[in-house]
């Protein structure tokens, strides 16, 4: 996959502002760096963010640039195609250790040495040519989630995985089993790298795919979470899926949309006979959490703990800062 580096010079005054909006849109937010080419004193910044280059592209920087022109100040879009191996490399330069949520701390691979004195969850990645370093508020919306509701033993399905991270960190929580698919190519080699720098190939397996409708079949009633970080359009059509796949009391935990696409989401959800419990926010980035709603309880499951059971519709919305 290709990568489109699109950046802005701005004033000093001005980066605060520039970097708001166009880190609502890039892979790991945006970047800021100083201005090397000025000769006039005028202290000026580059603000850069990475796009995939996709069918969408075009799309995503008019959104930008239509976003940037209710600014004081005109603000110019410059657009760079980066290839692989250059992506990696971009990635290299601001992607450091960071520590998300209580307990885990995400780690780049090319960060040599161990973390002394840490009592997280530690996740070395090596994002290749995926998403989901840890960067973006929707991957941080969700590993939020997978902490809170992860319990040892439980059986986790991931949908587009990306660079694997939030199965990584499903296995580490102590889930029993992780079956991710993605269909990029990349992704998927990416994503196997990371698990097995990880160290938890026997409670992930990794294959190129979607949900299908002969995978929905064979994982039907088994998922205790159902984890979809992804676009909208196929959280839209695979929301009935989702469900069939999930046990009763079991969540799907769904990020990767902004404002204008939350209230799709929630129809979605909702049609798919999934109550919403939680609407987690990041900005202009939301996660969504769902639940299963039925109390018979299905074969084989008799240790289900029965609270995990909702009997009533429950709603918390929470704003969360960068």
């Amino acid at each position: 996959m290709q990568w489109a580096e699109v950046s802005a010079v701005v004033n000093e005054s001005m980066v605060e502002q520039v970097t708001a909006i166009m880190g609502k849109f890039g892979q790991g937010g945006a970047v800021v760096e100083k201005w090397e080419a000025e000769t006039s004193g005028i202290k000026r910044f580059i603000v850069k963010i990475y796009l995939a280059n996709n069918r969408n592209l075009k799309k995503t920087e008019f959104e930008v640039f239509r976003q940037l022109s209710s600014l004081p100040c005109s603000v110019e879009l410059a657009e760079r195609l980066i290839k692989p191996e250059d992506w990696f490399e971009s990635i290299k330069l601001h992607f450091g250790t960071q520590e998300i949520g209580e307990r885990f701390i995400v780690k780049p691979s090319w960060i040599q040495g161990s973390l002394k004195k840490t009592t997280r969850i530690i996740l070395e990645l090596d994002p290749g040519a995926a998403f989901g370093t840890g960067l973006h508020p929707t991957t941080r919306l969700c590993l939020l989630r997978l902490e809170k509701h992860v319990k040892s033993g439980m059986k986790i399905f991931d949908l587009g995985t990306g660079t694997g991270i939030l199965s990584i960190a499903a296995a580490k929580l102590g889930a029993a089993e992780v079956e991710a698919v993605d269909t990029d190519s990349p992704s998927v080699s990416a994503a196997r790298n990371n698990i097995n720098k990880n160290g938890v190939c026997d409670q992930i397996s990794i294959s190129r795919g979607t949900l299908s409708l002969a995978r929905q079949r064979s994982l039907k009633s088994s998922c205790d979470i159902v984890l979809a970080n992804i676009s909208v359009k196929v959280i839209s059509l695979l929301a009935t899926r989702m469900a069939y796949i999930l046990r009763p009391g079991g969540r799907v935990v769904c990020s990767g949309f902004s404002t204008q696409s939350l209230d799709e989401v929630l129809i979605s959800l909702a049609l798919a006979d999934l109550i919403i419990e939680a609407i987690d926010q990041d900005g202009e980035w939301y996660a969504v959490v769902a639940q299963k709603m039925n109390t018979k309880q299905p074969p084989g499951r008799g240790n289900q703990d029965k609270s995990e059971v909702t009997t009533e519709p429950r709603l918390r919305i929470n704003k969360r800062g960068n």
